[in-house]
């Protein structure tokens, strides 16, 4: 009578745990489904930017490198009427904005942020200004060995926010060019983030070691 019992109780313990691992299952099956709807939808997004502007709006710089700025501050002199964004370390803005003024522009056309971590944190510190400030088409100033992995990123990110970059590429001596494993890392942590709000910096090696690229 005992092992009958004993049976029951294990039988309806094994019929709770399929139920459960089934219903896990079907959440993880619809959120599955719905991100790829919503990924699907980017590159339409992203033409709809472009129509929607076809010039972009402003200028972003991703930090870390001087010469990105300096870069940066050449091509606004032709281009003046846009603000400039920078994100970077914070204990690199300072640097950065006595770059900037040596190219005599304006503070308020400057916009200095100091969030980021990495490359992937970049993007996703900035896409709700950019989406406030209404920008479509923007920009995207960075290293030659860091535009393809840029780029990506910002496909993802800002492309689920319907912005388009126009990249401009700064030449760099003595990198080499990052491998297409280090890209398709952080385009998974962007999808990521689309889906849950976390960018998964914190398993970024290279922030330990603090070194942003």
């Amino acid at each position: 009578m005992k092992n009958r019992k004993h049976g029951l109780r294990k039988n309806h313990s094994q019929e709770k745990l399929r139920f459960y691992f089934k219903r896990k299952q079907g959440q993880l099956t619809l959120v599955l489904i719905a991100l790829l709807i919503l990924i699907s939808i980017i590159p339409v997004r992203l033409a709809v930017a472009l129509h929607l502007a076809p010039i972009p709006q402003a200028i972003f710089v991703l930090g870390s490198d001087s010469e990105r700025m300096e870069f940066a501050g050449r091509f606004w002199q032709c281009h003046k009427n846009l603000d400039i964004w920078v994100s970077d370390y914070a204990s690199y803005l300072e640097i950065n904005r006595r770059i900037f003024q040596r190219f005599n522009i304006p503070e308020r056309q400057l916009h200095l942020d100091g969030r980021a971590t990495d490359t992937v944190t970049n993007f996703t510190s900035l896409v709700e200004d950019f989406v406030a400030q209404k920008f479509n088409h923007i920009y995207l100033i960075t290293s030659d060995y860091h535009m393809s992995r840029a780029k990506a990123i910002a496909s993802i990110v800002l492309g689920s926010r319907g912005i388009i970059v126009s990249p401009l590429v700064v030449p760099s001596r003595g990198f080499e060019f990052e491998s297409r494993v280090h890209i398709l890392r952080d385009c998974v942590r962007s999808v990521i983030w689309i889906a849950t709000g976390r960018t998964g910096a914190s398993f970024n090696p290279q922030i330990k070691s603090n070194k942003f690229i």
